[in-house]
């Protein structure tokens, strides 16, 4: 099963091309910003890597959130051309599912991850997950959520566990943070897509006639289009 893969929901852009999980090719650029002109190139430049086109493709899995607004609309609406274009099936995938993917089984020592984003305005996007031993599944624990900050620990109610994001960090500055208890990975800020092709090898193909993944919005936008409609959101 071959699979293009790419992320612009936070401050990178990354795309990966593999065969099931046979990376074929593989790029992970950190940006905040510019990710419409870049993602459409650096698609072509993988592909061109890879030596595949379009219609070998089995496979587009892209992340849908949550994330930024801008971020989120960029990924969506390629993949959805690219599907359309290709006839090719589309499978969504959450950005805090993908950041727990990243870590080894090893590194959990057995315990949760809590895959945690910066959400601004003292807030974090944040899900519980449980890392099991065969491949690369991935159980949730809790439901992906918006909360301040200083509420994170209490509300999960996780005794211990590995962190995770670019709001580890945040959640260690807290009063009540114990470091013997959650164990910060501090080298995964943004999701990348060599992870989401694992993720997806595993869910494998949607069924005949699932809808099209939707954005994952865990709160409003920061700024809204004309009407208020968000065109991803059908």
């Amino acid at each position: 099963m071959k699979i293009l893969a790419f992320d612009t929901a936070l401050n990178a852009c990354s795309v990966t091309i593999a065969d099931r999980t046979n990376i074929l090719a593989h790029v992970h650029e950190k940006r905040r910003r510019g990710h419409a002109e870049t993602l459409l190139p650096m698609i072509e430049a993988e592909m061109k890597k890879a030596g595949l086109a379009y219609k070998d493709l089995d496979l587009i899995a892209v992340t849908v959130g949550p994330g930024t607004f801008t971020g989120l609309r960029i990924g969506l609406a390629a993949a959805r051309g690219i599907a359309i274009a290709a006839r090719k099936p589309i499978i969504g995938l959450t950005t805090l599912e993908t950041l727990t993917a990243a870590v080894p089984v090893a590194l959990t020592e057995g315990r949760p991850v809590i895959a945690a984003v910066d959400a601004r305005r003292g807030e974090v996007y944040v899900q519980a997950f449980k890392r099991l031993d065969q491949g690369e599944i991935i159980l949730p624990l809790t439901t992906p959520t918006a909360i301040r900050t200083e509420l994170v620990l209490v509300s999960l109610d996780i005794e211990t566990a590995v962190v995770v994001g670019s709001g580890a960090r945040l959640l260690e500055s807290m009063p009540d943070f114990d470091a013997e208890k959650y164990k910060i990975l501090d080298f995964l800020d943004d999701p990348d897509a060599v992870n989401l092709v694992h993720l997806a090898a595993v869910r494998g193909l949607p069924a005949a006639g699932a809808p099209s993944p939707a954005p994952l919005y865990l709160r409003a936008p920061d700024a809204k289009l004309p009407g208020g409609k968000d065109p991803l959101a059908g």
